[in-house]
């Protein structure tokens, strides 16, 4: 176990309300939650602690025993945050021993409403019970700050995936003709660990003089945030989910590039949704898709679920004791209450 202290710069008469972010050690899950928290920070006076967990064996003897040995020493929390399965059980034994409200992003594999808030992508079409947000795709850390410079544009390459067919030479095609269709734009591309190196090598070959080809291994921490700072418009491969919800988020127009799906599921149905709302567009020869490729403004869910959030309030402690173990009764805990009722809130 390890944990980092970060408290929000902020001046205010009540007490910081704390936080508790537990991590499993998967970047993608901890993006999340880190999302999550950063937005809560900017609307509140509020002090965060990183907490590194593992051990659903080891997480389930402390809940047993009431006794959740990592929290010793922390101020008490208000909050107790975690994504990824390898921290639910650990925030039922976190909540057990010290109190706080526990919020899971990503449906759980524990039921719902054994924690106090569930934040679940409105793909994964959760209708069960407990108190949960729906949000369009994960929370990420992208703002939607920047320039957005019209002559630039940002081309995300992905990989062969679960869902999808990887077709190297439907890629390359598509991108030939994106690049001959918008000579007045530079494009910068990059790509992922998925991605072929054969797509690599062939794309070198390319001839196109406002084209910019920068390989994932040779890209800076906090490189692709950097970019989507700066460019109008990102293309991305449709296998590439996370990075199609954090170009909306950071106010950019987004266009796929396709592939077959390999079968219809709740990831491909996500990336459909959002070509119906209009929030994203699909490439096409014909060049169709200029007239619908703008920027969707508002798409902030982090901003959006740290709000409801602070504004809510949670019924009932289902799965703690009246009094947490270690928490003496005069301890001040946050008020967090939802509406009755299942769903907190729906998208929108």
């Amino acid at each position: 176990m390890s944990t980092t202290h970060d408290s929000s710069v902020q001046v205010a008469s009540n007490p910081p309300l704390v936080i508790w972010r537990l991590l499993d050690g998967k970047p993608g899950h901890e993006n999340q939650s880190l999302g999550l928290v950063n937005a809560i920070k900017r609307k509140t006076n509020c002090e965060s602690y990183d907490i590194s967990v593992n051990g659903n064996l080891e997480a389930l003897m402390h809940y047993l025993s009431a006794m959740w040995p990592f929290g010793r020493g922390l101020p008490y929390p208000d909050l107790i945050i975690g994504a990824g399965h390898g921290t639910h059980i650990h925030l039922l034994a976190a909540k057990k021993a010290y109190g706080g409200h526990s919020i899971v992003l990503m449906q759980p594999s524990l039921p719902v409403a054994w924690f106090d808030l569930c934040v679940i992508p409105e793909h994964d079409a959760y209708h069960g019970d407990g108190h949960y947000i729906e949000t369009r795709g994960v929370l990420n850390t992208l703002n939607n700050t920047g320039v957005h410079h019209a002559d630039k544009a940002l081309i995300m390459i992905g990989g062969p995936s679960r869902h999808y067919e990887w077709d190297t030479k439907n890629i390359i095609t598509q991108i030939d003709q994106l690049l001959i269709q918008n000579p007045a734009i530079t494009f910068t591309l990059t790509t992922s660990r998925r991605t072929p190196p054969a797509f690599l090598a062939e794309i070198a070959q390319f001839k196109h003089q406002h084209l910019i080809i920068v390989p994932f291994d040779q890209t800076p921490p906090n490189w692709v945030k950097a970019q989507l700072a700066d460019v109008a418009f990102a293309w991305i491969t449709e296998d590439s989910v996370s990075m199609i919800y954090e170009s909306l988020t950071a106010h950019v127009a987004v266009g796929t590039l396709n592939l077959k799906t390999k079968h219809e599921n709740r990831v491909t149905k996500g990336v459909n949704q959002l070509v119906n709302n209009r929030f994203v567009v699909r490439f096409d020869a014909q060049s169709h898709y200029k007239s619908l490729l703008r920027a969707v403004p508002g798409f902030m869910e982090a901003e959006r679920c740290a709000t409801l959030i602070l504004n809510a309030q949670i019924h009932k402690p289902i799965f703690s004791p009246a009094q947490p173990t270690h928490r003496p009764a005069n301890v001040r805990q946050a008020a967090l209450t939802t509406h009755s009722g299942n769903r907190l809130i729906t998208n929108g």
